[in-house]
């Protein structure tokens, strides 16, 4: 995360360890005061601040440290943070947006600001910690913006599971994704072979299983098969059909064929989150992304009540395909499934959602929940139903 001065940008850089995160934006080191803060309070209007400075940041345990770029030796001033209070400000109506201040009664006060939503929620986390070191919970008094506690939801004490609240009641449907990760020179083989078999299995009336999905990684890791199963009845469906596939010869034998070509697998079994869209089979052409969330344990239901939200901006050019979280295998993951037209449908889908009113909140709100990130896009094989 690197600072940002009028009229110049550079190179973007991170460098976060135990306690230390770097490179932010501030303006000056004036104390936030008068008619120009004033100014800004009332109508987001930051024209009349001084011009911002870039400056390099960086975090130590308790204390922000600043210098004057990433290459000076010199500290020029620092922040024992404990005592100050970190406060979010409503975006701003000219560059940069993402802002917020470091106060203190009495003392000097401080306007910084993030070259993006995700830095601004990193330092938010990062910042806030070590102003409170003990986990104290941050002021809740009248703010009077939606950014209030923006980092730091309540969740009421719940005695279900988040799958009973999170899952759609409607329906009892279980979801398997598998990941095969195919030698390179096996792709086409493989491919052939996963076309022959697997719709047997989709159209047999005996087996009750559908396939939802069947693709090959384009972006992302390279000749990689993603499949995506769902099983109508739940569990006891699921278990019908794998004790039926152990008596199918043609399956075993594909199997046995399929496995000379692979270098390794894995899956999960998935529920499908009750607010969003249930995934149909399509026409196409189109291409897939996966985005696979990894949670910070403890945060999917956040999740979810954010998601809920937030779906609705991403409607319009019906892009959504599904949204899954894991039940067995690796925990706390989140799939989300979109459709897009072409690459630059992608791009342009995205950017117009950023200028959706309530968009940018639901991202504030759930950066920090993420503990790591991935996007594949895909490419349908013949046999998938989303084509």
């Amino acid at each position: 995360m690197v600072g940002w001065e009028r009229g110049c940008r550079s190179d973007n850089e991170t460098r976060i360890g135990t306690r230390t995160a770097t490179g932010i934006m501030v303006w000056g080191s004036n104390s936030v005061t008068g008619q120009d803060w004033n100014q800004y309070r009332e109508n987001g209007d930051s024209s009349g601040l001084r011009l911002w400075k870039r400056r390099w940041f960086v975090l130590v345990d308790l204390c922000l440290y600043y210098y004057r770029d990433s290459s000076e030796q010199r500290v020029r001033g620092g922040l024992p943070l404990p005592g100050y209070r970190i406060r979010v400000l409503a975006p701003s109506t000219s560059s940069p947006r993402f802002l917020f201040t470091v106060e203190h009664p009495g003392m000097r006060s401080y306007v910084l600001g993030a070259d993006s939503p995700e830095e601004l929620g990193a330092w938010m986390c990062s910042l806030r910690h070590s102003a409170s070191p003990m986990g104290g919970a941050y002021s809740r008094d009248a703010e009077g913006s939606w950014f209030r506690s923006l980092f730091v939801h309540k969740v009421d004490p719940r005695k279900d599971a988040h799958s009973n609240l999170l899952s759609k009641k409607e329906t009892s449907n279980l979801y398997k994704i598998q990941f095969h990760n195919v030698k390179p020179e096996c792709l086409d083989a493989y491919n052939s072979l996963t076309e022959e078999v697997l719709p047997k299995l989709h159209s047999d009336a005996d087996y009750p299983c559908d396939l939802v999905g069947n693709w090959n990684t384009w972006y992302g890791e390279q000749d990689q098969a993603v499949h995506l199963w769902r099983f109508s009845g739940g569990y006891p469906a699921l278990m019908d059909c794998m004790n039926k596939l152990k008596q199918n010869k043609e399956y075993l034998d594909f199997r046995k064929e399929r496995s000379r070509m692979l270098l390794s697998r894995r899956n999960q079994l998935l529920l499908e989150f009750s607010f969003w869209n249930e995934p149909l089979p399509r026409k196409g052409p189109n291409i897939y992304e996966l985005r696979t969330y990894k949670l910070k344990p403890g945060t999917m239901i956040e999740w979810g009540n954010n998601w809920a939200r937030a779906i609705k901006y991403r409607q319009e050019n019906q892009e959504a395909v599904g949204g899954f979280f894991s039940q067995i295998g690796e925990l706390y993951v989140v799939h989300h499934l979109w459709a897009y037209k072409d690459l630059q449908s992608r791009e342009e889908t995205r950017n117009a959602a950023w200028r959706k009113r309530g968009w940018d909140e639901n991202v504030y709100y759930t950066v920090p929940l993420i503990r790591t990130m991935e996007s594949r896009i895909m490419i349908p094989l013949k046999i998938s139903p989303l084509q």
